[in-house]
């Protein structure tokens, strides 16, 4: 595997398994300043509210185990020249936990609390967690089932919140808007070689064979949904019918010619729409979401959190949080 690879693999891991939230992923970050004012077990601390060690290494152990192992090649056993694959994952963790703490501390302010039934629900998800750790797990990360108990009411409220903030968006998208077609395409960057490629065409050379000759983009197969390609060139490829192909399109760059596969990728176009819907919903998060989190202060217990090592060791398996959590919380 290439150096460069992992972190896309292992993000493609983390979509496919689909543990993770919307909330647990991609809502932003909570700055957090460097400290050494904390006591010698707290990670980090948010408006005075603290994230323990053993908080912070369940998740810390969760994503080492989520993101290490892709197709069944451990990771951590390779050598990729430096400890990035470490420092993301150590990255993400506190991003994560700051951010739950954050919006937690939003849900109280909006009046946002969990029900006796989602309460009863995170406890049940708890135990189960805790009860799938090995000695050896609960020895490594040093937690108890009253610390996994509240990572899961924590976790828990700060998805609630992120429901209730964006209930009331729109979650109809159109087969148009999110549509994705499949084409080949020639760029070149100057009219001689545009007037080139037309007289190829016109004579009839296959597509393929020209962008083999001209194309100067960097592939010449793309999957394409709207907002990729430039407009003069979007509005041109979605009239296209299968198999057509375009006249060149002028843009600011240089000149486009599309020749059309598919225009209508149905699997692809459903995803979209997913995607369309997920960017909806952060949108109107990040309306209330950014502006409250300015105003919390925050600490990090930079020598307590550098001293920790991402430790790889077969008897240290644990990645089922995320999994658990979707098992019994729901909304």
């Amino acid at each position: 595997m290439k150096r460069n690879n992992w972190k896309k693999t292992a993000a493609l891991v983390v979509l496919c398994i689909g543990l993770l939230s919307a909330a647990g992923c991609q809502l932003g970050e909570t700055e957090v300043v460097f400290t050494d004012a904390l006591s010698e077990n707290d990670v980090f601390s948010i408006n005075g509210k603290t994230c323990s060690l053993a908080k912070a290494k369940v998740f810390l152990t969760n994503y080492q185990n989520l993101y290490g192992t892709v197709y069944g090649v451990n990771l951590w056993e390779h050598d990729f020249g430096d400890n990035s694959l470490e420092q993301y994952v150590k990255d993400l963790t506190i991003s994560q936990l700051a951010q739950i703490m954050s919006m937690d501390f939003l849900a109280e302010q909006q009046e946002i609390s969990l029900s006796k039934e989602e309460a009863a629900l995170a406890e049940k998800a708890a135990k189960e967690y805790f009860k799938s750790l090995s000695k050896e797990e609960i020895q490594y990360m040093d937690v108890d089932e009253a610390a996994v108990r509240e990572l899961y009411r924590q976790y828990g409220l700060a998805n609630k919140l992120y429901a209730q903030l964006t209930k009331e968006i729109d979650e109809e998208v159109s087969d148009d808007e999110a549509r994705v077609m499949e084409a080949n395409q020639i760029y070149v960057s100057s009219k001689k070689k545009a007037k080139a490629v037309k007289e190829g065409l016109k004579n009839g050379t296959d597509f393929l064979t020209l962008a083999g000759s001209y194309n100067e983009a960097g592939q010449t197969e793309i999957t394409f949904g709207r907002g990729t390609l430039p407009a003069e060139v979007e509005e041109v490829a979605f009239g296209l019918e299968k198999d057509a192909v375009s006249n060149a399109v002028k843009t600011e760059d240089g000149y486009y010619f599309i020749q059309c596969i598919n225009n209508y990728n149905q699997e692809l176009t459903d995803q979209n729409k997913q995607s369309i819907l997920e960017r909806r919903r952060k949108e109107a998060f990040d309306d209330v979401y950014d502006a409250f989190v300015e105003t919390l202060n925050s600490e990090l217990n930079e020598e307590l959190w550098d001293s920790i090592q991402v430790t790889a060791d077969e008897k240290i398996q644990t990645k089922s949080f995320f999994e658990t959590y979707e098992k019994y919380c729901k909304w």
